[in-house]
């Protein structure tokens, strides 16, 4: 291998290690100039060397040509919708529910911020982003891997150890409130159209057949769930879920927490309603599961 393809190997692993401390860990090393430099490096190297362009290269995040259309994508598992609470009765009369089905005494819970954004799910093949798709109907979404490969937040390659064969990550693409507002700002400075509301721009953003106007939005990710999994012991649980997409960089929201009961679970919602002009990104509610994989299938909420 040459020096100059070594020299670009090196940056795209020294780019993506900024870029998940930056977009992930919110907690950068270097400058923006510095950051600047390294990527203008590798622009110029891939410019000169077109056959060392690899997929996952972060130079790949800019978006491609136009496509003229979004081809159909069939889940392998399907994305179930959530059941809705919207009182304490009705939480307290789901567990009762739950441990009467599940015949115990008490149920511990994952609690996170129930994101305004858009459900997506991301597999990746040998650690690798291999397809990107929407929700859809739940058993049928649509593959826009061109324009979730602009978002800075989802890893292109999954990093760590115990990476497996074959993952599907789900979780939400959103678009965080200062994005929304500084994007409104600069699009009435330029006499063009503005956003409604930051879900609509994500889900308008993410449907753009052209990937360099996606590129061009703040958009995040915040991951929460796997599905099809291969190469890799399954989690027990869903705090297990969360540690392990950690792991190989997914980021995951920071308020999901694990408690024990209908209370603990109020006091996580009130402490969320308390916070919410303070998050950073809209939400619509709390999403409460069963901690346990084993019962959350018979227990979904």
């Amino acid at each position: 291998m040459s020096s100059d393809a070594e020299r670009a190997a090196e940056l795209r692993r020294l780019i993506e290690h900024h870029n998940h401390r930056y977009h992930v860990l919110d907690d950068p090393e270097i400058s923006d100039a510095e950051y600047d430099r390294l990527f203008d490096r590798l622009l110029e190297i891939e410019r000169e060397h077109p056959e060392w362009v690899e997929p996952d290269s972060p130079s790949q995040r800019v978006g491609g040509e136009p496509r003229p259309e979004f081809a159909s994508v069939e889940h392998a598992l399907p994305m179930l919708s959530l059941d809705k609470a919207t009182t304490r009765d009705e939480l307290v009369a789901w567990e009762a529910r739950c441990l009467a089905r599940l015949a115990v005494e008490r149920l511990d819970y994952v609690c996170e911020p129930k994101i305004d954004g858009v459900a997506v799910s991301l597999t990746y093949e040998g650690g690798r982003l291999a397809l990107a798709a929407t929700r859809g109907d739940g058993q049928t979404g649509e593959d826009i891997t061109a324009n979730v490969r602009t978002v800075h937040s989802v890893p292109l390659k999954l990093i760590g150890a115990g990476v497996p064969t074959l993952v599907e990550v789900r979780g939400e693409i959103y678009m965080p409130v200062a994005g929304f507002k500084a994007f409104n700002e600069a699009a009435q400075a330029r006499g063009e159209r503005t956003i409604v509301n930051p879900r609509n721009g994500a889900a308008g953003s993410l449907r753009q057949l052209d990937a360099r106007i996606t590129a061009a939005r703040p958009l995040s990710l915040f991951g929460y769930g796997i599905g099809r999994l291969e190469g890799a012991p399954p989690p027990a649980a869903q705090a297990d879920v969360h540690a392990m997409l950690r792991a190989w960089g997914v980021p995951v929201n920071p308020r999901a927490r694990r408690v024990c009961g209908v209370d603990a679970c109020m006091d996580y919602i009130g402490e969320l309603e308390r916070d919410r002009q303070t998050l950073g990104y809209e939400i619509d509610g709390v999403v409460i599961k069963v901690d346990d994989l084993a019962q959350q299938g018979r227990s979904a909420f």
